[in-house]
């Protein structure tokens, strides 16, 4: 079934109307009619929508609310900034798999460091990308992607969560599967990925030193766009995300 967004007045009287590109989509590309059913998405819920008029724009009417498909554990990435179409492919992935939000963070070996307005644009560019993909994958809530931070404000943000892990590839003896099993009541969980060049030691030491805890991923070296993928993927899959 078609998945839509529905615009910013969402539903007055239980009627709605398709934002304009995905009206212009379900019109000249879908060439749906009225009458047919569709999935309607307004950023914290999803529903059941039948649609009711296409004369001028697309105008549904809500049939009844669907089950919250968001995963229970929530789970932010900071991922060391990467090179563009790296960072496009985290952002994907992990709204595919159900993460609440990712944070690109400047780091001291990373190659892309982006601030101002070019930031801001990424961020755009980011956002534009999880929406896309929460359409496709069928999500409640939209992943939230941030503009780029610094590693002093990303450890200001520390405290916000249950847990910190760092999946690090010097990390050894202690893994995703002995955390969920020590600690099976988290709800909010923040993970910290590096960039291509990887994290210095001085940088984990600083996380550390506000709480976080060095985790492995395996004896198997993953690249940066892989290590939050599949850190999340191990996580959901352990706290009962994936059953």
């Amino acid at each position: 079934m078609h998945r839509f967004f529905v615009d910013e007045a969402g539903f007055q009287g239980g009627i709605a109307r398709l934002e304009e590109s995905d009206a212009r989509h379900a019109q000249r590309v879908l060439r749906l009619n009225p009458g047919e059913e569709v999935v309607l998405m307004d950023g914290a819920h999803r529903f059941l929508g039948e649609i009711t008029d296409m004369s001028d724009g697309v105008t549904c009417r809500m049939v009844r609310e669907l089950p919250s498909s968001e995963a229970a554990l929530r789970i932010t990435l900071f991922q060391g900034l990467p090179k563009a179409e790296k960072m496009e492919l985290i952002v994907q992935k992990l709204t595919e798999l159900g993460a609440a939000e990712v944070v690109p963070v400047v780091m001291q070996r990373c190659v892309m460091r982006l601030t101002g307005k070019d930031g801001e644009k990424k961020q755009e560019r980011w956002q534009k990308i999880a929406r896309e993909a929460t359409k496709q994958s069928g999500r409640t809530v939209e992943l939230k992607v941030d503009t780029p931070i610094s590693m002093k404000q990303m450890l200001a943000r520390f405290a916000d969560f249950d847990a910190v892990l760092v999946p690090w590839e010097d990390a050894a003896g202690y893994g995703l599967r002995r955390f969920s099993m020590e600690q099976p009541e988290m709800r909010h969980i923040a993970l910290v990925v590096g960039p291509e060049g990887g994290m210095s030691p001085e940088e984990v030491h600083a996380m550390e030193a506000v709480g976080a805890r060095q985790v492995t991923l395996g004896p198997r070296i993953l690249r940066t766009e892989t290590a939050g993928i599949a850190a999340t993927a191990a996580l959901l899959a352990l706290y009962g995300e994936m059953e």
